[in-house]
């Protein structure tokens, strides 16, 4: 077991490299199992998360070859399973895009459902209803969702509610399939058009991703291509709010400014300057953050994987600050953790009030969840004493290189092994 402490206190200053996006990295791999020939894949982050999926990988018959640890070669032709276990599946929020990645190659899929954090249901209504409307017949027994079909045909499907995950499973399902799919309502992530343009880049016809509407007309084969994935910016919004936090000013290298655009306006609200360059951002603040309103949306509104990091930037903003969420059912688990370092936040329902205060003070507190985490190492660059954070396997899941990286900007940050978790885990 291994937790960070965190000597807070200091100013971030400095340039931090941004890593590949996690999510567009969970989505394209498994893609990558509908290819007639071997892919490479570069600029992956260096996380547990695509470790995991490449492990799943392997074991599905793909031959797997790392070439560094940022690109890795994936040859699918020998992939001869159609089951992703729960033992493969566990701490693995993207164990669904298997769904669609098998019934497109192999026109069936046993997956176990999504693992990861836990900060309410994962429901996998609107994915069923693709599959079904593609012509699959689709069954959940004893823990595992099962889809098969002798033979599917292109359709047209109204998703219910915004999803990233049924619209990448569909996208996926759809590719090889005869005839035209046509997604309506469908998410607009940067991650969704890269995955588009990774399987465009192998010979699939996939038009509209960006917009609420995707066109996919089947192909019957896919080539080999040699793909860069796009910059995280969840990682980037991580560390311009780090930045902000700490009275820093921080440069923030390879990222795509116009993913950046909901972000950078709240933190423009909150009283940060922010220069932007073609591949940078520049995030300095001086004095105390301003409180401010920020709703979390789809795409092209404030991530809702910012919202802890946000909130801990508002815990010591000057005034009232009221953020409301609007995708999860539960994300404000993490709440209580920043309540143990003096911050004044009242939560109802998908509302929390932040009363700012002048600081935060250090505690030992735990990652309750991937961005929670990144927020509670935020707060503790915030408190001026030293802050243990534990549970952060949770980090590890979307952070590259998280330590080096923050010590980079100045930060007193280490991680540490113990053998027994503290008394106040054991209560928690």
């Amino acid at each position: 077991m291994e937790k960070f402490v965190v000597k807070g206190g200091k100013p971030l200053k400095g340039e931090v490299c941004i890593s590949g996006a996690k999510n567009a990295a969970v989505a394209i791999l498994p893609a990558v199992l509908l290819a007639d020939e071997p892919c490479t894949i570069e600029n992956l982050p260096d996380i547990s998360d695509v470790a995991t999926i490449l492990r799943a990988m392997k074991i599905l018959g793909a031959n797997v070859r790392l070439i560094n640890k940022t690109t890795v070669e994936i040859d699918p032709s020998h992939v001869n399973s159609f089951v992703v276990s729960k033992e493969m599946a566990e701490g693995m929020r993207a164990s669904s895009y298997f769904l669609g990645a098998l019934i497109g190659r192999m026109g069936r899929a046993r997956v176990a459902p999504p693992g990861g954090c836990d900060f309410g249901v994962r429901p996998i209504d609107q994915h069923i209803k693709g599959f079904e409307a593609l012509g699959a017949t689709v069954t959940i027994e004893n823990g595992m969702v099962e889809a098969r079909s002798k033979k599917l045909s292109g359709s047209s499907i109204y998703l219910d509610v915004v999803s990233v995950g049924a619209t990448i499973n569909i996208m996926l399902a759809a590719t090889k399939v005869k005839g035209l799919t046509i997604i309506e309502n469908a998410a607009r992530e940067p991650h969704i058009v890269d995955l588009a343009n990774f399987l465009n880049s192998m010979g699939a016809n996939i038009m509209g991703a960006g917009t609420s509407v995707i066109k996919i007309r089947g192909v019957d084969y896919l080539k080999g291509t040699d793909y860069s994935i796009i910059p995280d910016q969840i990682e980037a919004g991580t560390y311009m709010v780090a930045a902000a936090a700490t009275g820093g000013d921080v440069k923030v290298t390879n990222v795509t400014p116009k993913h950046l655009e909901s972000i950078i306006a709240k933190l423009r609200d909150a009283g940060a300057v922010i220069e932007e360059g073609d591949e940078y951002v520049r995030v300095s603040m001086k004095g105390r953050p301003k409180a401010c309103k920020v709703k979390t949306m789809p795409h092209p509104g404030f991530p809702t994987d910012m919202q802890p990091q946000m909130a801990t930037l508002l815990a010591i903003a000057e005034g009232t600050s009221i953020i409301t969420e609007g995708v999860w059912d539960s994300r404000f688990r993490y709440v209580e953790q920043l309540t143990f370092m003096g911050a004044d936040i009242q939560v109802d329902g998908k509302m929390a009030v932040i009363s700012g205060v002048k600081t935060l003070n250090p505690a030992p507190v735990k990652a309750v969840d991937l961005r929670a985490g990144a927020a509670m190492i935020i707060a503790g660059l915030i408190a001026d004493g030293v802050t243990e954070i534990e549970e952060i396997d949770h980090i590890d899941r979307g952070y590259e290189n998280v330590v080096e990286k923050f010590s980079n900007l100045g930060a007193d940050i280490k991680r540490i092994r113990v053998n027994n978790a503290p008394e106040y885990l054991k209560q928690a």
